[in-house]
């Protein structure tokens, strides 16, 4: 019974993609989609698939268009009120084009700030110029800023580029293992907040990030226990000083 109902279920949505495709879509994101247990009904969702379960990708494509798109004159990371759309802790990934005052509007990607085109593409494979006024993300960049920002839900792509070993004593992975940055967040905040912005995103995503068995990050955690004590004495009013 659950096998005729996926086999009647992708049978409509592939009649639907297909109806719906435009004239050029990306070849990979369709093959994605019909290899998928359920193949999503429209390209949009399609496309989404594809960098949901393509994040590390996603991470390497985010950086890449921010470091094309460059950090904006005056701007510098800074923590700030929620309202200017300023991150009010240095654990969430500095994004110039999400304040209100670097913001650039629909069509352009509140993470990169590049040109978002159809379907929240990233390049113009339609050739017409044509921005996406309706969205203001590119999807590949949802999925990048979803890694940046809970790296724990993505424990099973990073541990694959790892070997399924952990990164710090080369055993194997147990079903407890944790991700964690490599150079802890705060580090980041205390000794280089005034690198340019892409090369600060590299401290959010995949190249900082590795997974550890449990015990390997509570000892990790507990070494730097006392250096971030010493750097939060200095800032006692801010409170955002938890463990990487």
């Amino acid at each position: 019974m659950a096998s005729t109902f996926r086999d009647e279920r992708n049978a409509k949505s592939r009649a639907r993609l297909a109806k719906s495709l435009p004239a050029l879509f990306p070849a990979e994101v369709l093959a994605h989609a019909y290899a998928r247990p359920f193949i999503p009904p429209t390209p949009r969702l399609a496309i989404e698939s594809y960098w949901r379960n393509h994040p590390v990708r996603a991470d390497r494509l985010a950086r890449a268009m921010a470091a094309q798109t460059g950090q904006p004159d005056g701007w510098e990371w800074r923590i700030g009120a929620i309202e200017e759309g300023v991150a009010t802790t240095f654990r969430a990934p500095p994004a110039p084009f999400r304040e209100a005052r670097y913001a650039k509007g629909p069509g352009c990607c509140r993470v990169c700030g590049a040109p978002v085109f159809r379907l929240g593409w990233h390049k113009d494979l339609w050739g017409d110029g044509k921005l996406n006024t309706r969205a203001e993300w590119h999807s590949a960049c949802v999925t990048a800023w979803r890694l940046w920002t809970a790296p724990s839900d993505f424990v099973t792509p990073l541990a694959k580029l790892q070997n399924r070993r952990c990164a710090t004593s080369g055993k194997r992975l147990l079903k407890t293992a944790e991700v964690d940055h490599k150079t802890p967040l705060f580090r980041v905040w205390r000794d280089r907040r005034a690198l340019p912005w892409p090369e600060l995103l590299t401290h959010w995503g995949a190249p900082n990030l590795q997974v550890i068995n449990r015990a390997a990050h509570v000892d990790k955690c507990g070494a730097e226990a006392s250096e971030r004590s010493v750097f939060g004495r200095g800032l006692a009013e801010n409170p955002e000083f938890s463990a990487s």
